[in-house]
């Protein structure tokens, strides 16, 4: 479980290190942190991304070996890997607050609230990537390979469609200085707050 928890954090990290370095000034190549012109640092984003993409490799071979039933690699399929993905949510670091939230809609909630806490849409965009060059690199077949399969698409795209609303949301309450407030249609036709 540690090393889970471990892994979660490096990808985290790397997502942190990537927004920083391209707010900084330095250039970005394929989302990598610190990449520039000169072959040092190139050499150097190179091998973190290698090495991020080795470790992550270890730890999706370890969560199919912890399985149950274990899993063999030839097995696993897109809906094991949503299976991983949905695993890895509890180790998030983004507050996902839910419709019956107090605080759902607002920006920089007042006060805790219990809502889940999940694995950000790039991080997990990234960390598909990475599994899907790397299970091709370890000898598997493009047409073979789950983390391309559609299941493991249509989650990303609906991960992404959630927080893309949640921008727009948060962008319009920034600009206009207003709450919104969210109703709903009861049965007999009513409307109330939510």
């Amino acid at each position: 479980m540690d090393s889970i928890q471990e892994f979660m954090d490096t990808c985290n990290n790397s997502d942190n290190t990537s927004l920083s370095a391209a707010s900084s000034g330095g250039a970005s190549t394929n989302g990598l942190a610190g990449s520039s012109s000169s072959p040092a640092s190139a050499s150097n984003s190179s091998s973190r991304y290698e090495n991020q993409k080795r470790r992550d490799w270890n730890t999706f071979g370890q969560y199919l070996k912890n399985h149950r039933p274990p899993l063999s690699l030839s097995r696993c399929s897109g809906a094991h890997v949503l299976e991983f993905l949905r695993y890895l949510d509890q180790f998030g670091k983004t507050k996902v607050h839910t419709p019956i939230c107090p605080f759902y809609g607002h920006p920089n909630p007042p006060a805790p609230c219990p809502c889940p806490l999940r694995q950000a849409w790039g991080s997990l965009d990234a960390l598909i990537g990475r599994l899907r060059a790397a299970f091709e690199e370890n000898g598997g077949k493009p047409e073979a390979n789950p983390f391309g399969a559609r299941a493991v698409r249509l989650y990303l795209r609906e991960k992404q469609k959630v927080k893309d609303l949640w921008d727009i949301m948060n962008l319009l309450l920034m600009q206009n200085g207003v709450l919104l407030i969210l109703h709903t249609t009861t049965a007999s036709g009513s409307t109330e707050k939510c």
